[in-house]
């Protein structure tokens, strides 16, 4: 008997869940080849060659693997003092571990923007490591006591930083934006991240405060389309996000405090939004356990409040929404929980389509992930339920999620 071959598989009496259309198909069936989607149908499956591996569905839910576009694979822990003493191979170790539990939760694709490298990744994509699909953007830039400069108020020094372990590198003025730029695209980024505005987490500076000039993240979005590559931006003010969005950025990460002026700029630059719901839910309930300052808890206050509002905002105006979690050491295990959040402001197919087809898109990998259209990546969910009917489905993983399936390799 011919033993079956890994890279054939054959999955009947399934329900075919199309993102794009919010279509769920009755009895069917998908066959996948060399890693990717060979052919998809209704009614009798085709006749399974003797080498594939047939998967009885019996009768569950077929869906794309979920995209998280907002991850930090190795920000594996709150406290900055013990992080301070790892090596670069143990942050690697502990972040792979990470990667691990994103695939396991059922997030066959992540965007890390800021911290994994191209040794991260390469690692994930020979084998050595199990983990999602990780498209990785290297080091952020932060401008001089900007949302990424974590120095102390005495410490003086300069900050070089580049050979330590850390997901941030500072770069001020036109001329150190290019070079900064083009140093992470040599080093293999697929995107590049500008924080352009305070932020929860940074000790020192204000949410409403707005970071680098319009010249400096022109000059990052030149260099990013030189090299076939974005921009998105770290932005929580109007004023910050409104600038980048004129200077050319691609998508802009949280977003929580956007006016009508953004919603327009989003609209008419076809830009994505990457809310991040759930970090701030987390960091409301569990800050001060992981040591939050009060300075940085009362900052997450602000922006939790107003997150849901801009949510609804965006998603009746018709922007392209992204799924994104933006999660922190021990607070990983919530990224599900995102789909709850936004569930009270948006229905389930266009949540959905946030962490498929639209998450595809910003990533440039339309037609590759995030659907089920033949010649795609194999990179399936099984799940037992509809989450057309209830996204809940998806954030049970423990009881729901029935096989996750990896370039056409059953996990």
């Amino acid at each position: 008997m011919t033993s079956p071959n890994p890279a054939r598989l054959l999955i009947t009496n399934a329900r075919l869940l199309h993102p794009e259309t919010g279509e769920l198909t009755d009895a069917s069936w998908l066959e996948a080849a060399d890693g990717r989607i060979a052919a998809h149908g209704t009614g009798r499956p085709p006749a399974a060659p003797e080498d594939a591996r047939v998967l009885d569905a019996a009768g569950a839910t077929v869906l794309p693997g979920l995209i998280d576009a907002h991850v930090h694979v190795m920000a594996t822990t709150f406290d900055v003092n013990e992080a301070a003493n790892w090596t670069l191979g143990y942050a690697t170790v502990r972040g792979l571990r990470e990667a691990e539990r994103m695939l396991r939760r059922g997030f066959t694709t992540v965007r890390d923007v800021a911290g994994a490298d191209h040794g991260v990744a390469r690692a994930i994509e020979e084998g050595l490591a199990t983990g999602p699909r990780l498209i990785f953007g290297g080091r952020a830039l932060t401008q001089t006591g900007g949302h990424g400069d974590h120095r102390a108020r005495e410490d003086d020094s300069v900050p070089c930083c580049q050979h330590r372990f850390s997901g941030l590198r500072v770069a001020d003025g036109v001329d150190a934006v290019r070079t900064a730029a083009r140093d992470e695209f040599r080093k293999g980024a697929q995107h590049l991240k500008v924080m352009v505005s305070g932020g929860v987490a940074s000790p020192h500076d204000d949410i409403a405060a707005v970071q680098y000039t319009e010249e400096e993240i022109r000059a990052a979005v030149t260099e990013a389309e030189n090299h076939n590559r974005y921009v998105t931006v770290h932005a929580y003010h109007p004023r910050a996000v409104n600038q980048a969005l004129r200077a050319g950025v691609r998508s802009v990460e949280h977003g929580n405090l956007l006016d009508e002026e953004t919603i327009s700029l989003l609209l008419e630059h076809d830009a994505f939004l990457v809310p991040t719901l759930v970090t701030y839910d987390q960091m409301a309930q569990f800050g001060r356990r992981v040591g939050m300052s009060e300075r940085t808890y009362k900052k997450n206050a602000e922006i939790r409040e107003a997150g849901l509002v801009a949510l609804e905002h965006a998603h009746k105006a018709g922007v392209n929404i992204v799924y994104g979690t933006d999660l922190l050491g021990p607070l990983h295990v919530a990224q599900l929980e995102e789909f709850t959040i936004r569930a009270q402001v948006q229905p389930p197919a266009d949540i959905l389509r946030s962490a498929t087809t639209t998450a595809a898109r910003l990533l440039r990998m339309e037609g590759e992930i995030g659907t089920l259209a033949v010649g795609a990546h194999a990179d399936l969910l099984v799940v037992d339920g509809n989450p057309l009917e209830d996204i809940g489905v998806l954030t049970r993983p423990e009881t729901a999620l029935m096989h996750i399936i990896q370039a056409g390799k059953v996990i």
